[in-house]
């Protein structure tokens, strides 16, 4: 399928670079093979320390996977260890992105951790790339190395990156330099923004991009390795480069050696360009900050405008006055609404806080006699303003179990001992299923019609979402239970799963990390709750971790993925997993913090729909040894019933004491008596019936209470049956229909109402 070059940037002679070659191999494997000689010093993450590299499974692929992050030491073997980790990475269908620095230890990849960094890079991925690409090679010269990243933008063109490479590694104050020149570069062409940050990732040369369903090499379209910038002269050269065409915010500020935002706002600035700064300069600044916190959803307008205000009072010598001021932020706020679109509102922006803390003496508490809140899903399982958390492993049944639960709550029915006071207004915020297979399953969900009839409005689910519940994620979801609920507030919120829509908050972090899920349970899921109603209940989706049957028995909420700090959170926590995998019981673990212990609960899918076992039918002990004893059994009966109908193929018949004593000691089925007592269980079963006589085939009536034995379209003999007027032969032998049942309640012989029917007694327990 073709052949693509990866290379790194080294130092050293250009023309004795190494290679490492990617060969596409079915169905989309990527194997790579360095060449040449061992690189000396990579220069894409140039010097000391480790480089952190990471893989995650791209959106859009329907499947789900584990990040892996390593640390790999910046040295000569960088290259051959990150061509190993990408080739296995390719293999699970996963990206592989580097932070283009390097860090002192692993598990560091925070910005405030990057110790070096030694080239500058712009994401393009909007608008005109060839024309972007142009405008910077005008001005800023040729670039190191361009890479064609993978996607492809709405016009057609070829996303990609642009690198320069710098003549020394930046470190300290340079490294906030570095960033504030990366965010330059990409406010003036449209690029991606992030990149102010050191700590952004970005994906590797020679890896594969597979989001959305597409699988595209991530490939170099340009190398010029001996291609160098000096950083003072790269600022330079920037400062003097006007936007592209079509982009018209200019960088917050032009100064060759602009001072970071909190420097801005804290100095002085005096009219007469008595300063490093004017005050236009400033003010431009200090507003352009302003406006972004509040497009970003991180200030209300009117905090905004306040910090304005502020700024310009304490800062300009003299201060502009109120209408410039006005005018001027007013038109910055529409160029930046022009280009990034509508603004987010923070939803917690109209929640004003408490105004001191609530605190109450024991005598209070002891004296409120009021009633308790109404539960939300009783007994204690959900109450107003808790969260439930409910994990499982994957294919254990949790979407099965979990949206036949949430159409009986919305139905206001009870489900598996759990009781709604009403029908429940529910939202089902999905990012699993696609449209199509979510309306396949909800008909495929084995329901009573009275229950789909009553939750056709009150259950309301998304499909498969592409987003992260992050600022704009959150913005979105409430606008849409907003839409749903016009009319009043859902009762409950469920995320499923937390996998696919969580946010860890500006530091990345992920679900194993206690920060990020703190960040994600109080500044994403309670804003959000608290935005649309406190009252709300809020149900999690969460995978569970493989751990030992024991580890289960002991304490099965170990079993959680991710940080601890989930399980000090929630309100309510449901574990649902399988005791023996080679069984379809399920059992429900329950854990309330609201309420008193409830026992955990044994359940399985019968006829399509989810009962509750009786746990005193589940054996106790030497359960291994009973489950091999019942399989006997049925070894046992599938034996006697298969000998009869073949018997009778060849043309005999037995009563059910002939045939013990013909069959004694065969088949290890034992003696005759334990074959009479297979017999008459089997009877009463209804799996075997009786024939008093089968005399027009030579067998007279028989003295036997029941009469020969007789199975399910057992037939006699292997005679051609032949169709007397096409000749058609329609089949062997006779058929052998039954003419008495023993009756399961007596015992005694009772006549088949209609022979041509098999029936099978109520009663009968397989």
């Amino acid at each position: 399928m073709g052949e693509l070059v990866f290379r790194i940037l080294f130092k050293g002679d250009v023309k004795r670079q190494p290679q490492v070659t990617v060969k596409l191999r079915p169905p989309g494997v990527v194997q790579f093979r360095r060449t040449q000689h061992e690189a000396r010093v990579m220069k894409l993450i140039e010097r000391n320390g480790l480089i952190p590299v990471r893989s995650f499974i791209d959106k859009g692929q329907g499947i789900d996977g584990r990040p892996h992050n390593i640390w790999l030491e910046a040295d000569h073997s960088a290259p051959e260890k990150m061509a190993t980790f990408a080739t296995w990475a390719s293999r699970e269908g996963a990206a592989v992105y580097v932070i283009p620095g390097t860090v002192a230890a692993p598990g560091q990849a925070k910005a405030t951790d990057i110790l070096q960094m030694q080239t500058v890079v712009v994401d393009l991925d909007t608008g005109d790339i060839a024309a972007k690409r142009a405008h910077l090679e005008r001005h800023l010269g040729s670039a190191s190395m361009v890479v064609e990243s993978g996607g492809v933008t709405a016009e057609g063109q070829r996303k990609c990156h642009v690198w320069w490479a710098l003549t020394e590694p930046a470190e300290g104050d340079d490294i906030v330099r570095v960033c504030r020149l990366r965010g330059d570069i990409a406010a003036k062409v449209g690029g991606d923004m992030h990149f102010r940050s050191a700590h952004q990732p970005i994906r590797v040369a020679g890896s594969v991009y597979y989001k959305n369903n597409l699988k595209t090499q991530v490939r170099i379209v340009e190398l010029n390795a001996d291609r160098e910038r000096d950083l003072a002269e790269f600022i330079e050269a920037l400062t003097d480069m006007p936007p592209a065409p079509g982009v018209s915010l200019q960088p917050a500020f032009t100064h060759p050696d602009k001072p970071a935002m909190d420097e801005v706002l804290t100095t002085p600035v005096r009219e007469g360009a008595q300063d490093d700064w004017s005050r236009f300069e400033g003010a431009s600044a200090a507003i352009g900050h302003f406006i972004r916190m509040v497009h970003e959803g991180r200030m209300t307008k009117d905090e905004g405008w306040i910090g304005i205000c502020g700024y310009n009072a304490a800062m300009l010598r003299p201060q502009w006055p109120v209408e410039r001021l006005k005018r001027e932020s007013e038109r910055l706020w529409e160029r930046h609404v022009e280009k990034y679109g509508p603004p987010l509102i923070r939803l917690d922006s109209g929640a004003p806080g408490p105004v001191e803390m609530p605190a109450f003496t024991l005598g209070a508490l002891l004296d409120d006699q009021s009633p308790m809140p109404e539960d939300i899903i009783a007994p204690r399982v959900l109450t107003p303003g808790g969260l439930l958390v409910l994990g499982g492993a994957p294919k254990v049944g949790k979407s099965d179990l979990l949206i036949s639960w949430l159409v009986h709550m919305a139905a206001g029915v009870p489900f598996l001992g759990f009781t709604p006071p009403r029908p429940l207004r529910i939202f089902y915020l999905q990012a699993e299923i696609q449209y199509h297979y979510l309306r396949e399953r909800l008909k495929q969900i084995a329901l009573p019609p009275d229950v789909l009839a009553a939750a056709r409005d009150t259950f309301v689910a998304t499909p498969k979402l592409k987003m992260l519940l992050d600022n704009e994620g959150s913005v979105r979801v409430a606008r849409a239970v907003q839409t749903s609920f016009p009319d009043a507030t859902p009762d409950i919120l469920c995320v499923d799963p937390i996998r696919n829509l969580f946010d860890g908050g500006p530091d990345g972090g992920g679900e194993n990390d206690n920060t990020a899920m703190m960040f994600f349970l109080k500044e994403r899921v309670e804003v959000l709750r608290d935005h649309i109603d406190p009252d709300c209940g809020v149900i999690l989706i969460h995978h569970t971790k493989k751990l030992s049957k024991h580890q289960v028995k002991e304490d099965p909420f170990l079993a959680l993925s991710g940080a601890s700090a989930l399980r000090g959170f929630y309100t309510s926590g449901l574990i649902l997993h399988r005791p023996d995998e080679d069984a379809s019981e399920r059992k429900l673990e329950i854990e309330l913090r609201n309420g008193p212990a409830l026992p955990s609960k044994l359940i399985d899918k019968v006829r399509g729909q989810w009962v509750e076992i009786n746990p005193m039918n589940e054996r106790l002990v030497r359960q291994d040894i009973g489950a091999r004893h019942d399989a006997e059994r049925d070894r046992k009966n599938q034996v006697v019933l298969g000998m009869i109908f073949d018997e009778a193929a060849e043309g005999r018949l037995y009563t059910a004491t002939q045939f013990a004593e013909a069959f004694e000691n065969q088949h290890d089925l034992g003696g005759r008596y334990s074959i009479r007592e297979r017999l008459s269980v089997l009877a009463t079963k209804g799996l075997i019936k009786f024939r008093r006589s089968f005399t027009e085939h030579g067998y007279a009536g028989t003295q036997s209470h029941f009469g020969y034995l007789v199975i399910r379209d057992m037939r006699f003999g292997r005679d051609p049956v032949i169709d007397t007027d096409t000749g058609e032969v329609l089949a062997e032998g006779v058929a052998v229909l039954p003419t008495h049942y023993k009756c399961p309640h007596s015992g005694r012989a009772r006549e088949v109402e209609n022979p041509a029917v098999w029936v099978y007694p109520e009663e009968a327990h397989d």
